[in-house]
């Protein structure tokens, strides 16, 4: 199974239950930016307990491992869950939003991208993408979160809202990262 298989399946399931989404993080800075390794897809999606333990009922065969309990959890407590693909070392990270104003303007702006023949999946606008690397490097102060920014800033150049991304980076107080992540585009 190659990863875009396994996510449209995700994806599709998704779509049943009615749960919107969006693919994020590193598959997004990807899709946008620069190719890099990666070892997960990361998804947000609004998720209730019911739909959580649905989605896991998809994946409850041999092939893949979730944890019915932690997604029903995930789904409560707004955290995160995996769904693991071990023969083929693939995993996804179903991350549940706290449903806050920035989470509802990031679904808003999702769009429609193909990511492999026959394979579309809403991702999130390069902005929130931006915006939750931003997040990610002032939580964890990795590297590769602003290395990935840069690509996708390289890569999209005037095409991305930047002042989209001044006026979040400020709510989320991430202006300092955001700055950090210019200079690195000016400086390469």
């Amino acid at each position: 199974m190659q990863p875009h298989e396994f996510l449209s399946r995700v994806v599709e399931c998704l779509d049943g239950l009615g749960a919107p989404y969006l693919v994020t993080g590193s598959v997004a800075t990807i899709a946008y930016g620069e190719p890099r390794m990666t070892v997960d897809t990361d998804i947000a999606v609004q998720l209730s307990e019911r739909q959580a333990r649905a989605l896991c009922d998809a994946f409850a065969s041999e092939e893949y491992y979730v944890n019915p309990e932690a997604a029903a959890a995930a789904a409560r407590d707004r955290t995160q869950f995996n769904i693991i693909h071990p023969s083929q070392g693939l995993k996804i990270d179903l991350m549940i939003p706290s449903g806050g104003a920035f989470d509802q303007s990031r679904f808003g702006r999702a769009r429609r991208i193909q990511i492999a023949p026959e394979v579309w999946v809403m991702m999130a606008s390069p902005e929130d993408v931006i915006l939750k690397k931003l997040e990610y490097f002032k939580a964890g102060g990795s590297d590769k979160h602003l290395r990935d920014i840069a690509g996708v800033l390289r890569h999209l150049g005037e095409e991305i809202d930047q002042a989209y991304i001044e006026r979040w980076a400020t709510r989320l107080g991430v202006e300092t990262e955001w700055a950090s992540a210019l200079n690195r585009v000016r400086e390469s």
